[in-house]
């Protein structure tokens, strides 16, 4: 029998890769064939699931202070997590977050070296930002812009959120007041128009611009193309085929709810998983209560068999002891 594991993070408790080994754990019968394939949206987790970091590099953290950022550079390609250089988590979450000067300017710092040290493609995953800034901090830390001409600049997105929106809907998560939301989408105002004048490019009903506080549509504006972070996740590691040639697909996340079937690392694979006709489950912590499942996706909670205490307290060993019952 033929398993593939591939879980997206539990944001908090257990990474993509470790959720998928606490699941693998579980599974003692010596027929199993059992894959490995941790995945991502675009968001936190972009790095691991493309092969993991391989480089260390000190940039401006999004509050000013210096951060050792991890990134990866292989065969001439780049990938960069926007959370290793710029995430709301470097800043002290939202609480430790200045909305209003939290800068992109280290994801661009860390762009900036992957160029000078030969990437001719660059896949920049985008997610779990401090800023708000329109990717200002990003470009300005890249300059000359010159020195991209022919490089591809792919930023792998998890949200379809247009350019002008991402105050709105990004701003509180990152500490913003309702004031401060109001001056941020406001600067976005300006700034698509700074772009449209000196790029050319119109960011403003563009999908997928407002990714990272408009982190998207900034490197838009300079040649970078947006695309929907799971599909290239996905054909990256070539889920497909592993999927295919599966008798038993096993996904999983921290928190299951109507975003979860919207671009995401479990609607993603249920959805792949009923192309194939193969037999799918997802593990998750917990679940927003009136979901609408897809017909073809057993789901199993970990709050709901374990407890919240333990789910949360030790979700790798929940892990662990669920798989199990997924073989049914």
């Amino acid at each position: 029998m033929r398993i593939v594991i591939c879980p997206d993070k539990f944001r908090g408790t257990a990474s993509a890769s470790g959720a998928a080994q606490a699941i693998a754990a579980g599974f003692s019968a010596p027929d199993l064939d059992v894959v490995f394939m941790p995945l991502a949206d675009g968001g936190e987790g972009t790095l691991d699931a493309l092969g993991g970091a391989n480089r260390i590099t000190q940039v401006t953290g999004p509050l000013g202070d210096p951060v050792e950022a991890k990134w990866r550079l292989s065969s001439g390609e780049a990938v960069i997590e926007m959370a290793q250089a710029s995430g709301l988590l470097l800043a002290g979450g939202s609480e430790g977050n200045d909305p209003l000067s939290a800068s992109s300017s280290g994801t661009g710092e860390l762009i900036a070296e992957a160029r000078a040290s030969g990437a001719r493609r660059i896949v920049i995953g985008v997610g779990g930002s401090a800023s708000t800034d329109g990717g200002l901090g990003a470009i300005r830390a890249m300059e000359p812009l010159v020195r991209f001409s022919g490089i591809e600049l792919i930023v792998a997105c998890d949200v379809q959120t247009k350019f002008l929106d991402a105050a709105s809907v990004f701003g509180p998560q990152k500490g913003a007041t309702s004031a401060q939301t109001e001056l941020l989408r406001r600067r976005l105002v300006r700034l698509a128009e700074v772009y449209l004048d000196e790029f050319g490019v119109e960011v403003r009903g563009l999908a997928r611009a407002g990714a990272a506080g408009g982190l998207g549509g900034g490197l838009a504006a300079v040649g970078a193309q947006l695309v929907d972070g799971f599909d290239l996740i996905a054909e990256e590691v070539q889920l497909a085929d592993a999927i295919s040639n599966a008798d038993l697909v096993i996904t999983g996340e921290g928190r299951l709810d109507a975003e979860s079937f919207n671009g995401k690392v479990v609607g993603g694979v249920a959805s792949m998983a009923d192309r194939y006709q193969v037999p799918v489950a997802a593990v998750v912590g917990s679940s927003t209560p009136g979901t609408t499942i897809p017909k073809n996706l057993k789901t199993y909670s970990l709050t709901e068999i374990f407890g919240k205490d333990l789910a949360f307290g030790d979700t790798r060993r929940c892990l662990t002891q669920v798989a199990p019952r997924l073989l049914t």
